[in-house]
């Protein structure tokens, strides 16, 4: 098996990571870099626990190979929050209540927060598009939807 240095920038921090021809960005910033708020759901593209922002576009984790990322710029959950103060969505998830078993949250996290950053003031039908890669199984979603709204009125 042939492996690769990928240089990546991580929620603001440069890495080197030696990994191997096969591995997905997924398994390599849960195994090579013990950021584990990037959830293995499904392995097949299909339920978003593993989006992630790749150059500040959601994409599914599990889906990516570790090697397409050299010279990249990835957002996991874990560097939504800066400074020790919450991100705006993960603010309001709290508020609204958006949040039951937590599995779906992270990439539910990330794809809120994308839409947010195109666009401040996104109504329920965009909010619903931009979730539509992102299954949960407890909340039924309505309160989901309502965190996104709250976020984006308090940017």
């Amino acid at each position: 098996m042939a492996f690769h240095k990928v240089n990546v920038t991580i929620n603001g921090e440069m890495e080197q990571v030696v990994v191997p021809s096969n591995m997905t960005l997924m398994r390599m910033l849960r195994e090579s870099l013990a950021l584990t708020g990037t959830k293995n759901g499904c392995s097949a593209g299909e339920c978003g626990a593993c989006t992630v922002l790749l150059n500040g576009e959601p994409v599914n984790s599990c889906m990516v190979l570790a090697v397409e990322c050299d010279g990249t710029e990835i957002i996991t959950v874990e560097g939504l929050a800066g400074d020790k103060q919450l991100d705006p969505i993960q603010e309001a998830m709290i508020r609204e209540g958006g949040v039951q078993c937590g599995f779906c949250t992270p990439g539910i996290l990330i794809s809120s927060h994308a839409l947010v950053e195109r666009n401040p003031n996104p109504g329920e039908d965009e909010i619903r598009e931009a979730l539509v890669g992102n299954l949960c199984r407890c909340t039924g979603y309505v309160r989901i939807i309502e965190s996104v709204k709250e976020a984006a009125k308090r940017r």
